[in-house]
């Protein structure tokens, strides 16, 4: 499935969770670091209108479909991808660093989440190795001498794999910046995915996920903030859908 945004073109190139467990494994086993985003509705809204957030995404290594939206285009294009939310690939991803003795890292919104989800991960995943908590201060530049402090941090730390947890764009333009400070460590975007785990934020129930609403109660619990961020994904999906019928007749 491939989105375009003037001359950037950008794919979703893992196809599912399976085949992303397996991508990372080979890439950690071969000492190869990587950049994972995890594309959405909201993302294509802010691809469309930031050149930065637009370079960032074109620098990850790997893009899976972190939305219903993105699955339905992707199969009305005729290149049918499965939903692989980032939230959902925290505890996998943990599961695989223990298993393989691969380091963690993880940067996120504040100590407390961090200490709280790590130990959710070190009691889900015995013998996982948390390597280092990274909380960046309020005002944080992702692009910024700051943010290159961070991640030389998480590299002398001796962590493999990197779990970003700070939303979109910032996690985005982390990563990228990361793929150069620390080229040999893996970098997941997972949004809230560690504030779940450590309670900070509650997440819908599976059966609301099951039928594809969890905007909906997103947004009953935060609408000021999220009525005008779906507003303006609503507006793009006209454009959107009719990008994806073109992939479909261009086969």
């Amino acid at each position: 499935m491939n989105f375009r945004f003037g001359q950037t073109t950008l794919r979703v190139n893992i196809p599912d969770r399976a085949t992303l467990l397996a991508t990372v494994e080979r890439r950690l086993a071969a000492g190869q670091g990587f950049a994972l985003a995890t594309i959405n509705l909201d993302h294509l809204v802010k691809l469309h209108r930031d050149s930065a957030f637009r370079a960032a995404y074109a620098r990850h290594d790997l893009v899976v479909a972190d939305g219903n939206p993105i699955v339905w285009l992707s199969r009305l294009a005729g290149r049918p991808v499965a939903l692989v939310p980032g939230s959902d690939l925290v505890l996998p991803l943990a599961q695989l660093a223990g298993r393989t003795k691969t380091p963690v890292a993880l940067v996120g919104s504040t100590p407390s989440a961090l200490e709280g989800a790590a130990r959710h991960l070190q009691s889900a995943v015995p013998g996982l190795k948390i390597a280092a908590t990274i909380a960046p201060p309020m005002g944080f530049d992702p692009t910024g001498p700051q943010a290159a402090s961070l991640l030389a941090e998480v590299a002398a730390s001796g962590a493999r794999l990197c779990l970003l947890a700070l939303g979109a764009p910032k996690q985005e333009l982390l990563a990228a910046l990361g793929r150069e400070i620390a080229p040999d460590v893996g970098f997941v975007s997972v949004g809230a995915g560690l504030d779940f785990l450590s309670g900070q934020q509650v997440r819908a129930p599976a059966w609301v996920r099951a039928i594809a609403m969890e905007w909906a109660w997103r947004m009953t619990l935060s609408p000021r903030r999220l009525i005008p961020r779906y507003a303006a994904c609503a507006a793009i999906l006209p454009g959107e859908l009719r990008r994806a019928i073109a992939q479909r007749r261009t086969g």
